[in-house]
Order: structure tokens, then sequence, then C-alpha cells
């Protein structure tokens, strides 16, 4: 369950694992989260199987190394959402390797009606040379990359472009602000994801529509 003013604390937390690495027990935990997935995704929460089991992952996989962190799965699905529609903004989808084709990529962070970031990856990862765009179902800015890609899906490459990185590497970054199980942490690590109250709202609303669908 995520939180909100009126929401209780649930009884799951999560860690940040070693950046780059893949949990020891990835096998066993991917077996889980397929079996999860499976169980809820469509039906329940309309959430597409393979973003589900991305989220599911970085819950389970981080749940066993920081359980004062206290994310929850819904928290990271929410935030896939209202990024990219779980992968699938605009004529994107996600492939079986859980790679958003084609690329989501935002606008130029050039200024003009956002915030202005010069270019800090040569356009590797947004294409773009002259200013930094978000990328990626959890639109990560490329800045912000560098510090917190993994590479969760353990193929020897951390890329904002895949499912699995992007979600756990969502979850690391919101377990950095601090314990999220209480009302004021749960929305102080949402707003240093987007620094937007109303985001933080709109966060806390569908998160928990998915935790009461899920059950």
């Amino acid at each position: 369950m995520s939180w909100d003013d009126d929401s209780d604390a649930d009884e799951f937390g999560e860690r940040r694992p070693t950046r780059g690495k893949t949990p020891s027990t990835g096998r066993q935990v991917a077996r889980r989260v397929a079996g999860y997935a499976g169980l809820i995704a469509v039906a329940a929460t309309g959430i597409p199987v393979r973003a589900l089991s991305a989220y599911a992952f970085a819950h389970i996989s981080l749940a066993a190394e920081e359980p004062e962190c206290g994310l929850d799965w819904t928290t990271i699905a929410a935030i896939g959402a209202i990024e990219s529609g779980h992968g699938s903004h605009a004529d994107t989808v996600l492939d079986e390797n859980g790679y958003a084709q084609p690329p989501i990529i935002g606008r130029a962070l050039d200024g003009d009606g956002v915030a202005r970031i010069a270019d800090t990856d040569d356009g590797v990862f947004d294409g773009d040379a002259t200013w930094d765009r978000a990328v990626g179902p959890m639109q990560f800015i490329p800045s912000t990359w560098a510090k917190w890609g993994s590479d969760a899906n353990g193929d020897g490459l951390a890329d904002p472009n895949q499912i699995d990185d992007a979600a756990q590497s969502a979850a690391q970054y919101l377990c950095a602000s601090g314990p999220m199980t209480s009302p004021e942490g749960w929305r102080a690590a949402v707003f240093s994801y987007n620094h937007d109250n109303d985001y933080v709202d709109k966060v806390a609303k569908v998160a928990n529509g998915f935790a009461a669908a899920a059950g």
C-alpha cells in the first residue's frame, strides 16, 4: 500500500542494492515475480504484465536489503503509469526483454517552460548533444541516471530504456530520501522525484488505486 494522509502503513520494505549488481537471488525473485504479475496484472490493475514484473522485481529485490525504506510496488507502478503509461507512451511498446521500442524521449530541457539542463551524456541516451531530455519508461534525466542507473536485468548494461533497470533505479532513488513508512516520509520521497506537490498527490491517488485493485 502507498501512503497518503489517510492510508495505513504497509508491512513490506525495501533496500537499495549495490548499484550495477543483480541480486544474488535474482532467478528465484524472477520466478516469484512472474507468478505475482500474472495473477493481478491485466484483470485487476490494468498494468501490462511485462511492466508489472519490473515493478514487482524492484519491490521484492529491494525489500530483502532495506526493510526500513518501506517502498511498495504500487508507488513504483504509479510513477511508471504517470511518466509513460507503463512504457506505452505514443507508439511505444515494451518488447519481451523489457525495452521500450521505440525509446521514450522527453522534450528538450532548454529552459522554455521547463528546467534548463545542458547536455550531460553527449546524446548517448537521449539523442541530443545540446540539451538533456528525460528518457525511458520512468523518465530519467541522463545526469540523474549517471548516478542512480542500475543493471537490474543482469545484461551488463544499465539502460534507462529497459523497464527492469528503470524501475529498480527509481526505487533506489526514492529510498535515498529516507524511510517511506510515514505520510511525511512517503511524500518527501516522491517529491524528490518530481518537485511538484500536485504530482505527489497524483502518484498517491494512482498508487492507492492499484493497491485497492490488487486487494
